[in-house]
C-alpha cells in the first residue's frame, strides 16, 4: 500500500454495493431497525454488518453480492 491514503482494492464489489442497499433499505425503512456497523473483511473481501437495536442482526455479503 505505501504511502497512499486509500488503495482501491479495499473497496467493495458493485454486487456487494448493489446487495447492501437493498438490505439497509429493508432494515431501515421497513423494519426500522438501526445499522450500527458496516465494514469490509481485508481478509476475505466479505462486507461485514451489524444491526438491531441489541445489535442482534449480523450478516456477511460476500464479493458476488452473496449472503450466505
Amino acid at each position: 500500500m505505501g504511502d497512499r491514503l486509500w488503495d482501491w482494492s479495499d473497496m467493495p464489489t458493485d454486487s456487494q454495493l448493489r446487495c447492501l442497499y437493498r438490505i439497509c433499505y429493508q432494515l431501515t425503512y421497513v423494519m426500522f431497525q438501526p445499522i450500527h456497523l458496516v465494514c469490509l473483511d481485508a481478509r476475505t473481501k466479505n462486507l461485514f454488518s451489524l444491526a438491531g437495536f441489541n445489535e442482534e442482526i449480523e450478516f456477511e455479503i460476500t464479493p458476488n453480492g452473496e449472503v450466505p
